[in-house]
């Protein structure tokens, strides 16, 4: 018998939603074990990339409303 390694079948969707919920902390056990059997690890990079983008992006339009009032 030859054993395939196992195929990541969560969406690019999928992952953008629990990276987004990890920025947060909230994940609970069961979630994370799904998505470790599930999610693509460069899905996830390229989500968390992402995120940290928008995160920034978010902080710097704060910053600026905040300095210019």
């Amino acid at each position: 018998m030859e054993d395939k390694p196992h195929e990541r079948k969560a969406s690019f969707l999928a992952t953008m939603k629990a990276v987004f919920w990890s920025f947060f902390g909230v994940r609970k056990r069961r979630d994370y074990e799904r998505d470790a059997a599930n999610l693509n690890p460069i899905h996830v990079i390229i989500a968390g990339l992402i995120g940290a983008a928008i995160f920034i992006g978010l902080i710097m339009l704060a910053v600026r409303f905040a300095v210019s009032q």
